[in-house]
């Protein structure tokens, strides 16, 4: 939550390619080759342009750690869908230089340090 619009837009627009990190449970088990398809880019449904490489970190059959530097609409749940995988959970961990703190429940929150603040620039 922040009432500094500008900061707000470099974080969420796709054109500032702020990194962010989603933890990804998965209803099938990821094939082998999509860390490589997501690393060349993938071809979203009624986009014309690719994405932008993404880092994809299996954990288990089901659950992977995808890092991102757009953030297009619904974009996690659309790159699994084009290589035929379906979205169950969708977790962000981390968006820039900001991690979530492990610590915190469900709807709590803190105030960020000024270093986190100037980490998303």
């Amino acid at each position: 939550m922040t009432d500094d619009g500008q900061w707000s837009h470099r974080i969420t627009s796709p054109r500032h390619h702020c990194e962010k990190t989603y933890l990804v449970t998965l209803e099938s088990p990821v094939a082998d080759d999509t860390a490589e398809q997501f690393a060349k880019g993938v071809q979203l449904h009624n986009e014309k342009d690719l994405t932008k490489p993404a880092v994809l970190e299996v954990i288990t059959p089901t659950q992977v750690r995808l890092t991102i530097s757009e953030g297009r609409y619904h974009q996690v749940k659309r790159m699994f869908a084009a290589v035929g995988n379906h979205v169950v959970e969708l977790h962000r961990e981390r968006i820039g230089g900001i991690t979530l703190d492990a610590d915190l429940a469900p709807g709590e929150y803190r105030p960020l340090t000024e270093e986190e603040i100037a980490s998303v620039v």
